[in-house]
């Protein structure tokens, strides 16, 4: 199979999101500060955003857009990078700023401030008009990556992403139809999705995911491999239910001859954590650290 960005942006439904800046509210901690921002979509919408960044520098900085995650807690949205989540060691903001970063986060539909209305609506709505809340969630993360990429603290030709989870898939679609960002990291969310149907995981993920037609078209290895030759980290738990090790081979064998046929390979990374469930860990923390530092 062999998809192209055109392609997967028509079977996401991707529209040319934008955003706007409304008010920013800023909290110094010291060692780093909490920008508080309230954007406004194209359409209207109010969406919050989360910034931290080192307290003081004089020049521009590397940046990482963050995806928050899913995990059923559709509370949490943006304020994952200060105020961390379950799934994760400790708030990841902050941990960015002290290595140099500036780090943003939005609130993605149905999460955060934007929760009153239901996955289950916000995904049928869209598939009915010709679209995907996936490919929402994508387009506005990638007006995100815009703005973030105009700030003057900010070295545009430096900007990575990460995630985990929900934020995890968010990062490689996007790196995958958007070449802006540099280099990307991944947690906890990387599998042949035609093998986790084969199992029945599949229906461990939320309906935001469904993209109608996919898997006849392309496969996650292949978005994947499409990000190639920019660097890139992914880590996985062997007791994850959304990472189960023989979808992982399936996929990892597809992104890794992408990055072969590139001449690529030393780019590509693979961190497996055995007995780990669908969390974080140490080890997946100082590798990506050491990834963006290395890499942005």
């Amino acid at each position: 199979m062999s998809i192209s960005v055109e392609r997967l942006r028509k079977l996401l439904g991707i529209r040319k999101a934008g955003l706007t800046l409304e008010t920013c509210e800023l909290d110094n901690h010291g060692t780093h500060v909490v920008e508080r921002l309230h954007f406004r979509s194209g359409d209207g919408a109010p969406i919050r955003g989360i910034l931290t960044r080192p307290a003081a520098t004089s020049r521009p900085l590397p940046a990482i857009l963050y995806a928050h995650a899913h995990g059923d807690r559709y509370d949490i949205g943006a304020r994952e990078l200060v105020d961390g989540r379950p799934a994760l060691l400790d708030p990841p903001g902050p941990a960015y700023a002290r290595e140099g970063f500036v780090a943003l986060s939005i609130d993605m539909p149905v999460f955060g401030e934007r929760a009153g209305t239901s996955e289950s609506a916000a995904s049928k709505a869209a598939l009915w008009q010709g679209r995907t809340l996936f490919g929402q969630m994508l387009d506005e993360q990638s007006a995100a990556l815009t703005w973030l990429a105009q700030r003057s603290d900010v070295d545009p030709r430096r900007i990575g992403m990460t995630g985990i989870s929900m934020g995890a898939t968010l990062t490689y679609f996007l790196a995958a139809i958007d070449k802006r960002i540099a280099a990307i990291a991944h947690l906890c969310c990387y599998a042949d999705f035609a093998t986790l149907v084969e199992t029945g995981a599949h229906d461990r993920h939320g309906h935001y995911l469904t993209i109608p037609g996919f898997l006849k078209e392309s496969s996650t290895g292949e978005i994947a491999g499409m990000v190639a030759p920019r660097p890139q980290l992914i880590c996985v738990g062997t007791e994850d239910p959304l990472t189960p090790p023989v979808a992982v081979r399936r996929a990892f064998a597809v992104t890794a001859a992408a990055y072969d046929r590139l001449a690529a390979a030393s780019a590509l990374s693979l961190v497996t954590e055995h007995g780990i469930g669908h969390s974080e860990t140490p080890s997946m923390r100082r590798a990506v650290l050491d990834f963006f530092r290395e890499k942005l």
